[in-house]
Parts: C-alpha cells; structure tokens; sequence
C-alpha cells in the first residue's frame, strides 16, 4: 500500500514540475519597456571612426566632414566592367532561375 502513495505522490510532484512557470517568460522587472525606449530622444552618438562618444553638435559636424569628404573612390574601369556583367547576370537569374 505504501507503494502505491509513494507512486502517486511521485506522478503529482511530475505533474506539478511539468508545468510551465509563467514568471520564467516575463522580462525581468528592471528592463525598460520597449515603448519608453522607442520614444526615448538621443542626445549623444557614437563616432563611425573611432567609437568615441559625441555630444549631439559634435556628431553633426562629424557627419557632415563626412558627407564632403574629397576622396571620391576610384574603381579600375575592368572592375566597372565586371560589376556591371554580374548584375546583369543577376537579373537574368531572376527572370530565367534555371539559367
């Protein structure tokens, strides 16, 4: 007879393990919503160059240096010629797969 409450009291402690803990699938409480965090205004960045921190003045000037940079990249024209021929490769795929 003690078996079989060992074996039922075993079959509920299963049951009641098996059962999914709801807390386990919630964020942790100190996790800022998403929402807040979408609507959060930044007012420091990052500098593409080095990572370093920028106020918001110093990111725009950065951003701008940038954008006027004299260094406009020159690519060999046999190189021109072959990124055109992959495109057009490319489409053709699209239009005929099995090609």
């Amino acid at each position: 007879m003690s078996i079989r409450w060992q074996t039922i009291a075993l079959a509920l402690s299963l049951v009641s393990w098996l059962q999914p803990n709801i807390s386990l699938a919630l964020p942790p409480a100190e996790d800022i919503p998403e929402e807040v965090l979408r609507t959060e205004i930044i007012l420091e960045g990052r500098s593409p160059i080095d990572g370093k921190a920028l106020s918001t003045v110093e990111y725009e000037e950065l951003q701008v240096q940038l954008s006027q940079s004299s260094n406009s990249p020159q690519i060999d024209s046999d190189i021109q010629q072959l990124i055109f021929l992959l495109q057009i490769r490319k489409l053709f795929k699209t239009i005929i797969p099995f090609y």
